[in-house]
């Protein structure tokens, strides 16, 4: 079982952000965090990196249900999506699958939330 879907975008990196910044907006999710890799390394470690950027997505309904069923959960959340440059003009974009990230908790309801919040990241991804 792969732990991501992917799918790659002939965009320009800051393009690429905004498009799929707005693709999960349409699926209900809002972007919480965003950690630009690319920046952090070369601040911290002074390494130049590709353009990689982490999006913390999140869909609130799910995540309060998700919370409600499992307390420890939330170090689990949000959802991360990678942006990552492959070659210029070329744009990578990976989100985690949530049934493949929880399945160390057993927990059938937690599963049921998972399903449904799969299907919408899935359902992001091809709509790029």
């Amino acid at each position: 079982m792969s732990y991501c879907f992917t799918k790659t975008l002939a965009l320009p990196f800051d393009k690429a952000i905004e498009v799929v910044t707005e693709a999960l907006k349409a699926k209900g999710f809002g972007v919480l965090t965003t950690i630009d890799v690319k920046s952090a390394f070369k601040n911290k470690l002074d390494v130049d990196f590709r353009p990689y950027t982490i999006l913390g997505a999140c869909s609130p309904r799910h995540a309060h249900k998700a919370i409600g069923l499992e307390d420890k959960i939330g170090a689990m959340l949000p959802c991360n999506v990678v942006l990552q440059q492959k070659a210029e003009g070329q744009v990578e974009v990976s989100a985690i699958d949530p049934i493949a990230s929880m399945q160390a908790i057993h927990n059938p309801q937690l599963g049921e939330v998972a399903t449904e919040v799969q299907g919408m990241l899935k359902s992001v991804i091809e709509s790029l």
